[in-house]
């Protein structure tokens, strides 16, 4: 005859709040950042409709001006703008974690690399606002 088996003792575990993350300012901005991610979608979304509109023609472009307009579009285009913005930052900001930049076989400062990142932002930027506001 077998002998029944038991379950192998379980580790104590506490339960988790769902809201761990607002504890601490680093984990806040971790799960920002990850969160970001949704706003980014929606932005590569947003610019893929708006290609189909103009493909489709002038009637379809006006009517996504129209749709684009509207009072919540706005705001969810701000509110993703500032999660676009949120992204950018904290992935310059890992960037010199994330890559190694030598220079004449010296690897280049923290700072450095970051500000690069940052300098190439800014000039991208600059270049589309002339682009904009010269047409």
């Amino acid at each position: 005859m077998t002998q029944p088996t038991q379950d192998p003792p379980r580790a104590f575990r506490p339960a988790a709040s769902r809201l761990w993350w607002l504890r601490r300012r680093s984990y806040v901005f971790f799960v920002l950042r990850e969160l970001s991610s949704v706003f980014v979608a929606w932005s590569v979304v947003l610019l893929l409709l708006f290609v189909r509109a103009l493909a489709q023609g002038d009637a379809a472009y006006a009517a996504f001006l129209d749709w684009a307009s509207t009072p919540w579009a706005l705001a969810l285009d701000v509110v993703a703008l500032a999660f676009l913005v949120l992204h950018s930052v904290t992935w310059f900001n890992l960037t010199p974690a994330a890559t190694v930049v030598k220079l004449r076989g010296q690897r280049l400062p923290p700072a450095a690399v970051a500000g690069g990142a940052y300098a190439g932002w800014v000039v991208v930027t600059a270049a589309i606002v002339a682009l904009v506001v010269t047409r």
